[in-house]
């Protein structure tokens, strides 16, 4: 179960791993998330040492489609 109750739609997008995660940066901004929390996940995301790990953590994170 994801951190946040987010959805966000990252299929047939840019692969582009900073285009994902400001695609899920921006949801959870939208969701109310408070910007301290979504510092704190950008800093996380871009810590991963793989693609792989960065598309595990975001969905950790929120709800992919």
């Amino acid at each position: 179960m994801p951190r946040y109750d987010v959805t966000v739609k990252l299929t047939g997008t840019d692969a582009n791993a900073m285009f994902l995660v400001g695609r899920v940066r921006e949801a959870l901004r939208k969701a109310g998330v408070p910007a301290e929390e979504i510092k704190r996940f950008s800093v996380e995301a871009f810590d991963k040492g793989s693609y792989d790990e960065l598309l595990r953590f975001l969905m950790e994170i929120v709800d992919v489609e």
